[in-house]
């Protein structure tokens, strides 16, 4: 019997987070239009309302205005049942800095902050998250950005080196005993980038940076979804097999001029690989009027219905909060998802 009794616990945690988006999507929702909303019956729908109501995560609202029979129950998502904080760490030519953010469950930002420290390893880390679950009690999960390569819960490839080979997330998990979830900065940038475009379908984009004195790296989309690949290797597009090394590249990323041919065939490489609809280029080689010199440099190589759009984006940090913010969201929903079977 156990596997039915499992089945029944999934689908009660899917229909209790199909409830909980459509309330937040509704503003304001009763059983009957949460029901519609997402086509479970009204008497399914009322049972999760009741449950949300009495742990503080749905709140009743006014009845709503009689038609002549009884009024109908009304329920609000309430925002601020629990909080997440979220963290990213950055070396910039050696100037370490934590920028933080604290939102509610609907994303909505209470506290944010940027601060210059003389070192970034576990212990500056774990402080701050200290000092922000001391100030927010209810914060339910740990959203955490690095530049580097995470493999199997072990920081590799990362710009800072104390916390190479940093079991960061089980040691968090262990200490709290909350969801902590840890990502490369390019991947939620790119995350970031495309929940803000509120596309009607799935598509495929690309965020490509280009820092000053360090190795380029890509956060690529394809149909929604972060490709983080086997080893979570994808997008490290620094290791190209270009006719120059890895440590030739870097040393030339002191000049955009001299470095513009490397990040043209980078380009047009991630063109031809996962066919985007958008291209976001950034960082610190990159100038707003470089966009032309992008599109004519693929262009020799790409033919031209398959060019995607390309965007130049000097300062991407709304978009490294924001998908930062999402997917530590998303962490607090349960595992299971609906798929459409597609024939």
């Amino acid at each position: 019997m156990l596997p039915i009794v499992n089945n029944a616990i999934r689908v009660k945690q899917v229909n209790v987070e199909l409830v909980k988006t459509a309330l937040k999507a509704l503003t304001i929702g009763t059983k009957l239009t949460i029901a519609n909303a997402t086509g479970l019956s009204v008497a399914t729908c009322g049972n999760i309302l009741n449950e949300l109501s009495e742990r503080g995560e749905a709140i009743e609202a006014d009845l709503e205005q009689s038609n002549g029979g009884r009024p109908a129950r009304r329920f609000m998502y309430n925002a601020n049942y629990s909080y997440i904080a979220c963290i990213y760490v950055s070396n910039d030519g050696g100037v370490y800095k934590t920028t933080h953010v604290v939102t509610n469950l609907t994303g909505e930002i209470i506290e944010k902050n940027a601060a210059g420290v003389e070192i970034i390893n576990f212990e500056v880390i774990d402080n701050l998250i200290e000092k922000l679950i001391y100030n927010y009690e209810n914060i339910k999960a740990i959203g955490i950005g690095i530049p580097g390569i995470i493999h199997r819960g072990i920081i590799g490839a990362v710009d800072i080196e104390e916390l190479a080979d940093l079991p960061l997330a089980t040691r968090l998990k262990d200490k709290y005993n909350l969801k902590v979830i840890v990502e490369n900065d390019v991947n939620l940038i790119a995350y970031g980038f495309y929940k803000k475009q509120n596309y009607d379908d799935d598509k495929t984009i690309a965020v490509v940076n280009f820092p000053k004195d360090n190795g380029s790296g890509a956060g690529i989309i394809v149909e929604g979804h972060i490709i983080r690949g086997n080893t979570n290797f994808a997008g490290e597009v620094s290791y190209l097999p270009f006719d120059k090394s890895r440590e030739e590249q870097i040393k030339q990323t002191n000049s955009a001029v001299v470095c513009f041919p490397l990040m043209a065939k980078t380009i047009g490489s991630i063109i031809a690989v996962i066919n985007p609809e958008t291209i976001v280029i950034t960082g610190g080689l990159i100038r707003s009027n470089m966009q032309e010199d992008f599109s004519v440099a693929c262009g020799k190589t790409i033919p031209p219905e398959h060019m995607p759009q390309i965007i130049i984006q000097e300062d991407m940090q709304e978009d490294y909060i924001n998908g930062l913010v999402s997917i530590t969201l998303e962490s607090l929903n349960c595992d299971i998802q609906l798929i459409e079977r597609r024939m």
